[in-house]
């Protein structure tokens, strides 16, 4: 049952979404910077996982981990879906569309995985849910056209679009997987051994590649990385357990919608980002469409 929340809480929660939209920053600052960023995301993992270990010490005493053949395959999925993969889109997609657009495509991951919960028959899709399924949807190709709904049927939409649709497929994924590995394992330790072991893949990729010369990323790259592993990482999704702990995971979720607010607005002012009227209509509608849709699963959980 959800535990008592107070105004500590309701910030650390509006924390964790405003860390959630910086990591478009940090990714945009990586993915511009250097020719092959996966060492980036490598390091960014490690942090995180080396992070929730001590968390996990101070607050437990111990470092949970797991204990069968099965949850070790769960995590592995969580590892290649929501971190190998979606590291390989999230930053190479970066390399072709701008921060601002990327984060409000992927707003639409809620209703992908409302869409998905309903074709495996585990969810009910209501009107309320089908409403915004379509207004999200019709967001969303606003957005990855560039402000033309139409430019998918028309061909018109690039790499780097695609590759951002994909983070959207790889989160759903890990979704339903991370709802497995929760019926055995604590949040902490799925989220901690799907870091290290994403780490370990992406650092492997990252060998292979090249583009490991560590002494010769700027600033800016180390001060994205430092954010993505610690703040956008260990940090977030360590306040939004909280918020899940205290709230219940329906009211908890609502502040996603925050996320792409704050990305557009950290890209517009770090950045210099500027989105057209348009692409803007189109968010909004995406942002509206998933309102609908969580709040159709809030009424009902």
């Amino acid at each position: 049952m959800p535990q008592g929340a107070g105004a500590t809480t309701y910030l650390k929660l509006i924390g964790a979404m405003f860390m959630w939209g910086g990591t478009w920053i940090a990714g945009r600052v990586v993915a511009q910077e250097l020719t092959a960023p996966l060492a980036a995301p490598a390091l960014r993992f490690l942090l995180a996982g080396l992070a929730l270990a001590g968390f996990a010490l101070a607050t437990e005493g111990r470092i949970p981990r797991p204990q069968t053949g099965s949850e070790w395959g769960v995590v592995t999925g969580l590892a290649m879906t929501g971190i190998f993969v979606y590291a390989l889109c999230f930053f190479y997609g970066l390399k072709h569309i701008t921060a601002g657009r990327g984060a409000l495509v992927v707003a639409l991951n809620p209703v992908v995985v409302a869409i998905a919960a309903w074709f495996l028959g585990q969810e009910r899709m209501t009107p309320r849910k089908t409403a915004g399924v379509i207004i999200a949807l019709l967001g969303c190709l606003s957005v990855i056209g560039n402000g033309d709904p139409l430019a998918l049927l028309h061909g018109a939409v690039g790499i780097g679009e695609w590759l951002i649709l994909g983070c959207a497929l790889c989160w759903t994924a890990y979704t339903f997987i991370g709802r497995q590995a929760t019926k055995t394992l604590s949040p902490l330790a799925a989220t901690l051994y799907a870091s290290l072991i994403g780490a370990l893949l992406l650092g492997a990729t990252a060998l292979l590649q090249g583009g490991t010369d560590l002494a010769a990323w700027s600033w800016r790259v180390w001060a994205s990385v430092v954010f993505l592993g610690i703040g956008g990482t260990a940090l977030a999704f360590t306040w939004f357990a909280d918020g899940v702990k205290r709230l219940g995971a329906a009211r908890a979720s609502i502040f996603v919608n925050l996320v792409p607010v704050f990305a557009v607005l950290q890209a517009a002012v770090l950045l210099n980002e500027r989105l057209g009227l348009a692409v803007l209509a189109g968010g909004l509608l995406v942002i509206a469409g998933v309102w609908l849709t969580s709040y159709q699963k809030e009424r009902t959980t």
